[in-house]
């Protein structure tokens, strides 16, 4: 009977990790498939988006509010939406903030999402958010969780990390589930800056 147990176990016990994990790849496999993989709830959350899922009211760490006008401020902006318990996420986050410096503001930002820390969330939690950011040098804005974003920008997100561009307009160019590394997020942003 335990050898039954046991073996029924272990797939159990690795399906429900794998379901409840951020679902994202190693920013050292993604770099291998050159990001181009995307599940079909990707292209689902991109049809969302373009539609009408890409207007948003939240607030940034500081308390500060900030709106899809955001958009308007750079040719292309690259919003990442995170969690605090996402490897993958949080392992490519420092090549994040190294790409938000490395492009002229009107050019091209960065703008994280917190997805499991919402803005009415205890202190706790909120210092949890802040030594991340501060950890991975992740110094571009990053917005708590609320009702607007749940339903509109994040509504179709079924995992993370998941990362999507938007031109000035605010319209979708594209959306990618899970990590990349640097060279592959890099050759992405100097596409969408040449169109």
């Amino acid at each position: 009977m335990k050898k039954q147990l046991k073996k029924w176990l272990f797939p159990c016990i690795l399906s429900v990790a794998l379901l409840c994990g951020c679902a994202g790849t190693d920013t050292k496999e993604a770099g291998k498939d050159s990001g181009e993989k995307e599940t079909e709830k990707a292209a689902g959350a991109e049809e969302n988006a373009s539609s009408s899922g890409n207007v948003f009211e939240g607030r940034d760490m500081e308390g500060n509010t900030v709106s899809s006008d955001i958009f308007s401020e750079s040719r292309l902006t690259m919003v990442n939406v995170w969690a605090t318990y996402c490897s993958p996420c949080l392992n490519e986050m420092p090549e994040l903030g190294e790409l938000a410096k490395e492009y002229e503001s009107e050019d091209f930002q960065v703008i994280g999402i917190v997805s499991n820390v919402p803005e009415d969330a205890d202190d706790e939690k909120l210092g949890l958010v802040e030594v991340l950011i501060g950890q991975t040098g992740a110094d571009y804005p990053h917005l708590l969780l609320n009702q607007s974003l749940n339903d509109g920008l994040l509504a179709d997100v079924s995992a993370v990390p998941t990362t999507f561009f938007f031109n000035q307009e605010g319209k979708l160019l594209d959306t990618v589930v899970g990590s990349k590394e640097k060279s592959v997020w890099k050759e992405m942003i100097d596409g969408f800056l040449e169109e």
